[in-house]
């Protein structure tokens, strides 16, 4: 996703377009719809991607029903509400008739269905090639030639919890023209048909951007959405089956099991927790001890700290800062190979001291790029400022137009969206007058002036 568009969702009354890049911030007062936006994000994904109908009541958003999520600040409140994102295609299998990095628009109307937010409408182009499914008709154009289908009973395009992908409707549909006896029941009422076998394709490599649903089971659009706050530690860890959660529940089990049945992996992911451990000063070594000789045994975490000359000795998480235990799911996520595209991460620097949040911003510089996009909703001027100083110094291959920083403002009721940029030497550009002013004025007083 490169651009994020909302309209009478929440606090976003008029249409707002917000800019994503691989390393995207979210900064602002309280309130302000930073975690709706970031809820909007997930959606936008499960409708495009994985064709469900979107839960914005599933942890760690909770919005509420239809009443609560529509703007309501106007008389009778929204009937609908609008979100929709632009992007460029992924690599193979996914890519289908359709050039990869081709940039490409998606749009979903949402309307109230018993109370809960329905994709009523939904919409993809990219270059002169539409594609749009309402509940009760499917239309394709390419150029100036299209065809319109009306076909509830034969292509079921309203459904409880699923949505028809647009590829198989646009498959579908092909099959039925191959079919000239039944055609004109398969595909009902068609308004124009102009469309060629060549449209036909091209059409099929765009519906291909939402793909069927076997190829939604090889991890490419999933989404990992992380909690303010993490889970508490334990002392002792009994294992259970590992079911994630936005709060990091499962991360121990993850990472005993990790542990006993994948050695090398298990040490790549160690040493890349030790290295931020010794960066942020949270830690030098992290340890796994079982207390028993079966798989199913009880275990600890834990860790140490080496002095200027000795090393500390082992400590069990529980005796440590909490920080160490509220940061530990957040990296975990991160550094895990094979596993989310991308990142909607709330307030990661909870419990962090100033260095250790710092870190934490070098640690993104690291990860981020175009294939593990991470949206980070924060409250830290450290881990921005260190963004912004790695960014300057090439410490890693992000560039500036790799991080975005959405400055959400309130505006009267409502809120606005601006996006920032930085420039070659880390400054951020285009801020509003208010961007900031609360830590100047702060300053100002510090010294006096």
């Amino acid at each position: 996703m490169n651009l994020v568009t909302l309209e009478n969702y929440r606090c976003f009354r008029e249409k707002q377009e917000a800019r994503l890049a691989p390393l995207t911030f979210l900064v602002g007062e309280n309130s302000t719809g930073k975690t709706s936006f970031l809820a909007m994000v997930r959606a936008l994904r499960k409708v495009a991607f994985e064709s469900t109908v979107p839960d914005f009541r599933e942890p760690p958003f909770d919005l509420g029903t239809f009443a609560e999520i529509a703007h309501n600040r106007i008389r009778g409140g929204a009937k609908s509400f609008e979100a929709g994102f632009s992007g460029q295609t992924l690599p193979a299998p996914i890519r289908v008739r359709l050039p990869e990095n081709q940039p490409f628009t998606y749009a979903a109307t949402f309307e109230s269905l018993n109370g809960i937010p329905y994709p009523t409408y939904r919409r993809i182009s990219a270059g002169d090639r539409l594609l749009e499914v309402s509940r009760s008709t499917m239309r394709m154009a390419v150029s100036d030639r299209e065809a319109l289908i009306r076909a509830p009973e034969r292509l079921p395009l309203h459904d409880v919890d699923q949505l028809p992908p647009f590829f198989s409707l646009v498959s579908r549909w092909l099959r039925a023209e191959q079919d000239s006896e039944e055609q004109s029941v398969r595909t009902s009422e068609r308004v124009s048909n102009t469309l060629t076998e060549l449209d036909g394709n091209l059409i099929l490599g765009l519906a291909a951007i939402s793909p069927p649903a076997s190829f939604v089971g090889l991890g490419l659009y999933h989404t990992f959405a992380g909690a303010p706050v993490r889970s508490t530690p334990r002392r002792t860890y009994d294992p259970t089956r590992p079911f994630q959660d936005p709060e990091g529940e499962y991360i121990p089990t993850l990472l005993v099991n990790m542990s006993r049945r994948d050695q090398e992996e298990w040490s790549r992911l160690k040493r890349a927790l030790e290295g931020f451990g010794e960066a942020s000063g949270l830690f030098n070594e992290i340890s796994i001890v079982s207390l028993g000789k079966t798989e199913g045994s009880p275990f600890q975490l834990q860790v140490r700290k080496h002095g200027v000359r000795l090393r500390g000795r082992r400590r069990n998480l529980m005796d440590v800062g909490y920080g160490v235990s509220q940061v530990l799911p957040v990296l975990i996520e991160l550094l895990r190979e094979d596993h989310a595209t991308m990142f909607l991460l709330q307030q990661p620097e909870v419990h962090l001291h100033p260095m250790a949040q710092a870190a934490l911003g070098s640690l993104f510089c690291q990860v981020a790029n175009w294939t593990r996009q991470i949206l980070v909703e924060t409250h830290s001027d450290y881990i921005i400022d260190r963004v912004r100083m790695d960014v300057r110094d090439k410490k890693t291959n992000l560039k500036p137009e790799d991080v975005s920083i959405l400055y959400f403002e309130p505006d009267g009721l409502d809120v606005k969206i601006h996006s920032l940029e930085l420039d070659e030497d880390g400054n951020i550009m285009n801020a509003p007058p208010g961007y900031g002013q609360f830590f100047m004025d702060e300053m100002r007083r510090s010294i006096g002036l």
